[in-house]
């Protein structure tokens, strides 16, 4: 993600529903395809690429790709020991919107590569099970980058505007893509979308998860509930605690919204 992404995530943090409010779901969908129209024919790219993971942002997203690139679209199921129910969500968005998809399993590519690392003392085993579920979202980039480069595709995400100003999504994982469609929409945007394109019901009515290990949620892990963030993020409000919690994510996950720092000085 580029500075200028960053800057904008901040500056617009007290807008209101700023995107909502100015367009309207079908105007705004249609601004969406317009511009992932044009950000492919600028790149010189054939068509976009994007996982289908069967959650409400990813399906927004492949729905409004189809749209755009109705000729040039892949969707990409990759299931890393993954709730099956997930795999079904996802292959019923393909099959509803006619969007082309391939599987790709990535089970046992992560468990060769969980059997190479070696063991290593922790005394805080969720800072192991975060660090090897990150490898599950590092899988899908290089993933979807294989076929991005096969097919001349741009890679597109599926982050909102709510978990990139806190940081939740994986670096260089589900964080690594070309662009963002999705980047300036809170969650309650997404899921108002998500209602006008069609979204199947249960998609959207589902509690939102990462998928990174059984029963996970984005609300319990985040400490705070999308509705609490997106008042927050759009005007401003939130009660003390709430307030300091995503006031300190946002300044802790910096760095995911930046590109790799340089030293401050050149050798001309």
């Amino acid at each position: 993600m580029n500075v200028e992404l960053q800057a904008s995530i901040i500056a617009t943090r007290h807008d209101g529903m700023g995107l909502s409010a100015m367009f309207g779901n079908a105007k705004l969908a249609d601004a969406i395809i317009s511009w992932v129209k044009e950000v492919v024919a600028n790149a010189s790219s054939k068509g976009v690429v994007f996982g289908l993971s069967g959650g409400i942002d990813s399906s927004v997203v492949a729905v409004l790709c189809k749209r755009a690139c109705p000729e040039s679209s892949l969707g990409v199921i990759m299931p890393c020991h993954s709730n099956e129910t997930d795999r079904e969500h996802a292959e019923l968005v393909a099959k509803k919107f006619q969007i082309p998809f391939a599987v790709v399993v990535l089970d046992s590519v992560f468990d060769a590569l969980v059997k190479a690392f070696p063991v290593l003392r922790e005394h805080d085993d969720s800072v192991a099970r975060l660090a090897l579920a990150n490898i599950k979202p590092r899988l899908r980039m290089v993933t979807l980058y294989y076929f991005a480069n096969r097919l001349g595709y741009l890679v597109v995400g599926s982050s909102n505007r709510s978990e990139l100003s806190v940081g939740y999504f994986t670096k260089y994982g589900d964080g690594g893509v070309d662009i963002m469609p999705l980047g300036n929409l809170v969650k309650s945007q997404v899921r108002d979308l998500a209602k006008y394109l069609g979204i199947p019901q249960v998609i959207i009515d589902k509690p939102p998860s990462a998928g990174l290990w059984e029963g996970q949620t984005d609300e319990v892990e985040l400490g705070v509930t999308y509705h609490q963030l997106d008042r927050y993020l759009t005007n401003g409000q939130a009660e003390g605690e709430i307030k300091d919690k995503i006031d300190s994510m946002i300044a802790k996950s910096a760095h995911k919204r930046s590109l790799p720092l340089l030293p401050p000085f050149w050798t001309g």
